[in-house]
């Protein structure tokens, strides 16, 4: 019976050894392993895990073929709905989506389906004699702009190029990827063998890509409509805008955002010897905030030779990060400093940190969205030396597209306003992911890009 197998574990790096290195931590589940796993589907009537996926991956369909050995037919099933399922059975939440509504999890563990994503889309990558060929459209003479190359401008791309359409993708940066390429590091998602391997195949759809275009400068979205003939316009600039926190000290040297520190090292390849990008860890790093980002900033960091606090003003229990990240930050060896919040960064003589003062907290009153409001406790000020502050603390997407772009509403925190299928206020021109909602997840990001597509394909043929 499958409720009676465990759940195969997956093979991971030992942390003293990874903790010195940018290698994968996790290695991944193997032939035999991925069948076992695959065996413990109860293939349910009404799988609750489809559902609970973004993108609506026939779930139970692909696991099936999985168990059976067939991994072409597993990798078909998959692409029907996502274009990058090598990127999203590493980085996707998981436990709070398919697998949070896993039956199995009732009384088990759930099966692993992120895992078995992964190992389908990485031996699709091994074995590319044996992949399935996508099924695209004739071409239909349409033309669609797609701005940014992250999550959910590369599914809007893929899915619009599949129904036929002319699309190219404009990226401000050098590398197309977006927060794939700048904000997940190498240990999480390896760049050029698993996400070029991935943009590579939404290219071979036949969807061109430029970079280096930065769209409300370089070119404007009225220029490509009214110019270049593109009939519609997807944004899905995401939200690349770092929040700091306002207290003192923060212009001191040696405060970063996450964003450029994780971008100088993952874009810019500073962890790299042969590269010159410069990039200050030093010996002590204190990262604000207890996200994914948070998480990865000081998992970097750590790895560049520091010693790594993570400053959070709940408990633990309250870390929205994923459960896998916070695991293996302890692992690690990275400090935890729960109910504490920064009040001031203390700078030396020279204008360079060397402490942050903060002041333990308690949890008091729910706030708007449930979570218990952390509430200083007086007299409780104190410091912990640091030549490093990383402030990760969430992000708000770019203004500049909706100041260049007549029509485009913006909602209060800076949002592209659009409805649920990606129609903003301006005729012609769709949003989603991060853009539209503010910093959230990658198949979160992708759903809103799919949904896009297919109302693109909706106004373009009505």
């Amino acid at each position: 019976m499958a409720e009676r197998i465990p759940r195969v574990p997956v093979r991971e790096q030992d942390p003293k050894v990874r903790a010195t290195n940018f290698d994968e931590v996790c290695f991944g589940y193997n032939e035999a392993e991925a069948t076992l796993e695959a065996s413990r589907c109860l293939h349910c009537k009404n799988p609750r895990c489809v559902g609970a996926c973004p993108v609506g991956i026939d779930i139970p369909g692909f696991i099936a073929r999985v168990a059976q050995g067939d991994f072409p037919g597993a990798a078909s099933v998959i692409a029907r709905d996502s274009s990058l399922p090598a990127v999203c059975g590493r980085v996707c939440p998981q436990e709070t989506q398919c697998e949070g509504s896993c039956i199995m999890g009732v009384r088990f563990e759930p099966v692993a389906i992120g895992k078995l994503e992964r190992f389908v889309a990485d031996w699709t990558r091994e074995h590319p004699d044996k992949a399935p060929a996508p099924e695209v459209a004739p071409a239909n003479g349409h033309k669609v702009a797609v701005i940014g190359s992250g999550p959910a401008g590369l599914a809007c791309a893929g899915d619009l190029a599949k129904m036929g359409y002319d699309v190219t993708v404009f990226e401000a940066l050098h590398k197309a990827g977006g927060v794939l390429e700048y904000g997940i590091p190498e240990f999480r998602l390896p760049k050029d063998s698993v996400l070029r391997h991935e943009i590579g195949a939404v290219a071979d759809l036949g969807v061109r890509f430029e970079t280096n275009v930065i769209v409300g400068r370089t070119v404007s979205i009225d220029s490509l409509m009214d110019e270049e003939g593109f009939e519609a316009v997807f944004v899905g600039t995401g939200a690349g805008l770092p929040k700091f926190m306002g207290i003192p000290g923060e212009n001191l040297n040696g405060v970063f955002s996450a964003n450029e520190f994780l971008t100088r090292n993952n874009l810019m390849k500073a962890f790299r010897p042969d590269y010159l990008t410069p990039i200050h860890a030093g010996r002590k790093v204190c990262v604000v905030g207890g996200g994914n980002v948070a998480m990865d900033a000081a998992r970097t960091a750590l790895r560049l030779g520091a010693e790594v606090h993570i400053v959070y003003r709940r408990t633990e229990a309250e870390l929205p990060a994923r459960r896998e990240e916070v695991h293996h930050a302890v692992e690690e060896g990275i400090v935890f400093d729960m109910l504490t919040n920064p009040v001031e960064i203390l700078g030396d003589e020279k204008g360079w940190v060397r402490a942050l003062r903060c002041i333990r907290m308690e949890l008091g009153e729910p706030d708007e969205s449930g979570r218990r409001s952390p509430v200083p406790v007086p007299g409780s000020e104190f410091e912990i030396p640091t030549e490093t502050v990383i402030m990760a603390l969430g992000t708000s997407p770019n203004p500049l597209i909706a100041k260049t772009t007549a029509g485009l509403e913006t909602g209060r925190r800076g949002g592209i306003t659009a409805d649920p299928d990606g129609a903003t206020t301006r005729k012609g021109i769709f949003a989603g992911g991060d853009a539209v909602s503010g910093a959230a997840t990658v198949i979160l990001a992708m759903g809103a890009g799919r949904r896009a597509a297919a109302a693109i394909d909706r106004y373009i043929r009505g």
